[in-house]
C-alpha cells in the first residue's frame, strides 16, 4: 500500500548551497507573488468586499434603508412606539425603587436562565435595563419586518437583527449585568485583573473571541476518542479505525461510520459513557470509523469526488476485505451523512451495491430549507468565500467555528463574554466544547463544490448532483434507511431533514429527538432524553403531519437504533480475533495521526 506524505517535504539538510539559494529564491517569489495578488484583489472592488463584508451584509442593509426610505410612517411609528413604551418602563421602573410592584409595558420570557438572579426583579435599574432591552427588541423586529428586501436580503437582515439584539442584551455588559458588581465584592477586584488579562490573551491568541475551553484539560487518545482500536488503511484523505471487539460475539455485518470532514471524527467517540462508537461495539458490532485528515493547501484542488472515492468509497472496499462480508451497514452524521448517501447512490449506479443498511444522522439531503446557514450560502457569498480562499487554499478552520458559534451565539459567545471577560473566570471542562474547538480547515475546490451543489443548487435531491463520472438522485438510495435528526438542531434543521428523508428511495425509519445538533450524537441513555418515531414507516407528505401522528418515548434514540441496527446486521458469529488482515495490517493504535495534526 503507497501512502500519501502528509506534509509537503522540506529541503534537506544537507543540501548544497545552490540548492538552498534555489529554495530561498522561490520562497521570495512566492512572497511576492502573493503580495501582487493581494492589492490587485484590494484594488477589485469584488476583493475588498470579500475581504472586508464576505458575507454581504452591507448590500442587506443598503437595501433595508432604501425601503424605510421610502415607508417613513413605519419609521416614525416605531420611534414614537418606543419613545412612549420606553416612558412606560422609567415609571414601572420607578415604582419598584420605592416598593412598588409596577409592571412594565415589555413582555418579559419567563425561562432565561441569564435573568435568574432576583435583582433582575427587585432591583429598579436592572428590571429598567431589561424592559428597555426588550422593548428595542420589539422595534427592531418591527422596522425589519417593514423593509422591503430580497429574500437573500431577508434571511441576512433577520440574522443581523438577532445578532444585534443579543449583543446589547444586558447581561453582556458591565453597567447592567448584576453579576459584576457582586462579583467584585466578593473577590475585591480580582474579578477586574482577570477579565482584562483573559480579554487581552483572546484578542491576541483567539482572533477576539472568548475562549469556550482551557487548552490542555481534554487530550485526544487520553480523554477522548479513547475507544481501542488500531488504524488499518491510511490513504492521502482519510485513516480507517478498525475497533476492537468487547464482546465474545459479534454481529456478521460491519458497521462503518462516516463523519463529517468539517470536524474531527471524535464526536462520534467523544468519552467513555459518551461516545455512540463505544455503545456500538458493547452491543455486538465490528465497527470501523472514518477519520479525515485536516486538509492544508496541498488538497486545495481536492473536490467532492475525490472525498467520495477516497472516503466512504475506498473504506467500504478495506472493510470488506478484512471482514470478508459483502455488504456493510454504514452510519453518517451530518456532511458525513450526505456523502454517505451519495456513495450509496454511486455505488447503485456502478451496479456494485455495497451498503446492506445506512443510519443518517442530523444530515440535509434536500437544501431547501438550510435554516440559519442560509444567511452564509447565497450567490454572492459564495463568490466572496472562493475568492478569500484563493490564497491559501482553504478555508480557516477559525473561520468554520466561528460561524458556527455565532449561530449560537448565545451560549458560545456572550455565555463566555461573561464568564471570562466580566467575572474574570476560566471556562469550566466540558468535553463537547473541547471538540468543538479541534476545528477543521476546507479545502477550497471542495468547499465551493459542496456549496454550491447542495446549498445553492440542490442537485441532491433534484436528481442532477453528477460526482465521479455519476449522476446521483436520493431516490436511488434504496436500503433500508433509520434517520434520526434533533428538534433544537440549529445547521439541519429537522423539518428539512424530513423533506430530504421523504425522498430516499428505500424504506425509512424516521426518528425525532429532543437534543440539538451535537447532543443529537452525543446521546447515551439519560432520564432527560425522548425521542417521537412514527408508528410505520411511511412518511406523511409533510413533517407537522408526521409530528402529529408520532408516538413519544422516554429514552435516547440509541435504545431505539439498538435494536433496528441488530436487525439489519445479520446473525452473531465469534468475534475477531484479529484487527485488519495480511493486506491491511495495523498500522497504529487509534486515534491515529491525522486527528492529531493541526
Amino acid at each position: 500500500m503507497t501512502t500519501q506524505p502528509l506534509t509537503t517535504p522540506e529541503p534537506a539538510n544537507d543540501a548544497t548551497p545552490a540548492s538552498q539559494a534555489g529554495h530561498a529564491a522561490e520562497v521570495l517569489r512566492r512572497q511576492a507573488a502573493g503580495l501582487v495578488r493581494d492589492l490587485r484583489e484590494l484594488a477589485d472592488p469584488e476583493g475588498l468586499a470579500a475581504k472586508v463584508d464576505p458575507v454581504g451584509f452591507g448590500g442587506a442593509l443598503g437595501e433595508a434603508a432604501k425601503s424605510l426610505a421610502t415607508s417613513p410612517g413605519a419609521v416614525l411609528r416605531a420611534g414614537l412606539g418606543f419613545g412612549l413604551d420606553s416612558a412606560r418602563a422609567v415609571a414601572a421602573a420607578a415604582s419598584r425603587a420605592v416598593g412598588g410592584t409596577t409592571a412594565g409595558p415589555a413582555s418579559l420570557p419567563e425561562r432565561d436562565k441569564r435573568y435568574a438572579d432576583p435583582a433582575w426583579e427587585d432591583n429598579a435599574w436592572y428590571y429598567l435595563a431589561r424592559q428597555e432591552h426588550a422593548l428595542l427588541a420589539d422595534r427592531l423586529t418591527e422596522l425589519s419586518a417593514a423593509a422591503r428586501v430580497s429574500p437573500v436580503a431577508r434571511r441576512k437582515l433577520d440574522w443581523l437583527v438577532a445578532q444585534t439584539i443579543e449583543a446589547l442584551a444586558p447581561p453582556n455588559s458591565i453597567v447592567t449585568n448584576p453579576a459584576w458588581p457582586k462579583k467584585i465584592v466578593d473577590t475585591g477586584g480580582l474579578n477586574v485583573v482577570r477579565g482584562a488579562r483573559n480579554l487581552l490573551r483572546d484578542a491576541v491568541q483567539n482572533r477576539g473571541m472568548p475562549r469556550q475551553v482551557t487548552p490542555g484539560e481534554y487530550v485526544v487518545g487520553k480523554d477522548l476518542a479513547v475507544t481501542p482500536g488500531q488504524v488499518v488503511y491510511r490513504n492521502r484523505l482519510i485513516e480507517l479505525i478498525q475497533y476492537e471487539p468487547q464482546t465474545d460475539t459479534v454481529h456478521e455485518i460491519p458497521l462503518l461510520m462516516s463523519p463529517p470532514w468539517i470536524n474531527k471524527y471524535y464526536i462520534m467517540d467523544l468519552a467513555p459513557g459518551k461516545s455512540l462508537v463505544e455503545w456500538a461495539v458493547q452491543h455486538g458490532h465490528t465497527v470501523f470509523m472514518i477519520s479525515y485528515r485536516n486538509p492544508d493547501s496541498a488538497l486545495a484542488d481536492v473536490t467532492m469526488s475525490d472525498y467520495l472515492q477516497e472516503g466512504p468509497v475506498a473504506a467500504l472496499d478495506v472493510v470488506r476485505e478484512i471482514t470478508g462480508q459483502d455488504r456493510v451497514n454504514v452510519a453518517g452524521l451530518c456532511l458525513g451523512g450526505a456523502l454517505s448517501a451519495a456513495a450509496v447512490a454511486w455505488l447503485e449506479a456502478k451496479g456494485r451495491q455495497s451498503v446492506n443498511s445506512l443510519t443518517l444522522m442530523n444530515t440535509l439531503l434536500d437544501y431547501t430549507g438550510p435554516g440559519q446557514l442560509g444567511v452564509f450560502t447565497d450567490e454572492k457569498t459564495v463568490n466572496r468565500l472562493e475568492r478569500s480562499m484563493r490564497k491559501d487554499g482553504y478555508l480557516p478552520a477559525s473561520s468554520m467555528k466561528t460561524t458556527f458559534d455565532l449561530l449560537r451565539a448565545t451560549d458560545l459567545v456572550w455565555n463566555y463574554v461573561v464568564n471570562d471577560w466580566m467575572l474574570g473566570e476560566d471556562p469550566k471542562p466540558f468535553d463537547m466544547l473541547s471538540w468543538n474547538a479541534d476545528s477543521t480547515r476546507m479545502p477550497a475546490a471542495m468547499q465551493t463544490e459542496y456549496l454550491r451543489t447542495l446549498y445553492l443548487e440542490n442537485r441532491f435531491a433534484e436528481g442532477k448532483l453528477e460526482l465521479a463520472g455519476e449522476r446521483l438522485d436520493v431516490a436511488d438510495v434504496r436500503p433500508d434507511s433509520y434517520v434520526i435528526c434533533a428538534e433544537s438542531d440549529h445547521i439541519a434543521p429537522w423539518r428539512s431533514v424530513y423533506t430530504g428523508a421523504a425522498k430516499i428511495g428505500g424504506t425509512v425509519r424516521f426518528v425525532l429527538s429532543n437534543s440539538g445538533h451535537i447532543a443529537g450524537v452525543v446521546n447515551p441513555p439519560s432520564p432527560k432524553s425522548r425521542h417521537w418515531f412514527g408508528e410505520s414507516d411511511d412518511l406523511p407528505e409533510s413533517a407537522d403531519e408526521w409530528r402529529d401522528d408520532a408516538g413519544e418515548r422516554t429514552a435516547s434514540w440509541w435504545e431505539d437504533w439498538t435494536p433496528w441496527i441488530a436487525a439489519h446486521a445479520g446473525p452473531e458469529i465469534a468475534a475477531p480475533k484479529r484487527i485488519g488482515s495480511d493486506a491491511h495490517p495495523p498500522l497504529e493504535p487509534a486515534p491515529g495521526r491525522y486527528v492529531l495534526r493541526g
